[in-house]
């Protein structure tokens, strides 16, 4: 059977452009390799119904299976750079929650930041293959991923989401769906 690294690189070569998937295959290659740790490093959240925790590489992959089924939604179709930006931003939503390195015991609160800011710093690489506007949506929604819990949402104002992109609410909803064990995929426990 394979791993869920391996069907999440399936899936993102089945509905990214061509461009955008390599440009996935080298940032994958440089991130830390998470893929098989637990989403909650203290086992309090994202329970499954039999208890388990699921992996990283799980977690995410609930997310891209569900995103490319319904984002026709957003009026979205594979191999576009709208089904880009979103799949880059599900694929990356949690890249960093073990830190940088991938070696931190327990899970980052603020690594929606963490992976926005390396997002962000790497503006001129994304460029290459997404406009600005696809930049912008794509990076907001990895920031505020966590939505009124994300760690850049200004204190002193309420959390909306009407002043964010649908992209945003978006994965955050696909987020809380598979942290609560409702999202199903192509596997079957």
């Amino acid at each position: 059977m394979d791993t869920y690294k391996d069907k999440i690189i399936k899936l993102l070569e089945e509905h990214m452009t061509e461009k955008s998937f390599k440009l996935w295959e080298g940032i994958n290659r440089l991130l830390p390799d998470t893929w098989n740790k637990p989403t909650s490093s203290t086992g309090k959240h994202h329970k499954k119904l039999d208890g388990s925790i699921p992996t990283q590489g799980e977690h995410v992959y609930q997310m891209l299976f569900s995103a490319v089924k319904i984002f026709r939604f957003l009026g979205y179709s594979s191999k576009t750079k709208d089904a880009d930006k979103l799949l880059f931003a599900i694929a990356l939503h949690d890249s960093l929650k073990y830190g940088i390195m991938g070696n931190r015991v327990h899970t980052d609160n603020k690594h929606d930041k963490e992976a926005a800011d390396m997002i962000a710093s790497n503006r001129e690489t994304f460029l290459k293959v997404l406009n600005e506007n696809n930049f912008y949506v794509m990076e907001e929604a990895v920031r505020f991923h966590s939505g009124r819990w994300s760690t850049d949402v200004p204190r002193d104002r309420d959390f909306n989401f009407k002043d964010y992109n649908p992209e945003t609410m978006f994965v955050h909803i696909l987020d809380m769906l598979s942290t609560a064990d409702l999202l199903q995929t192509d596997i079957r426990d």
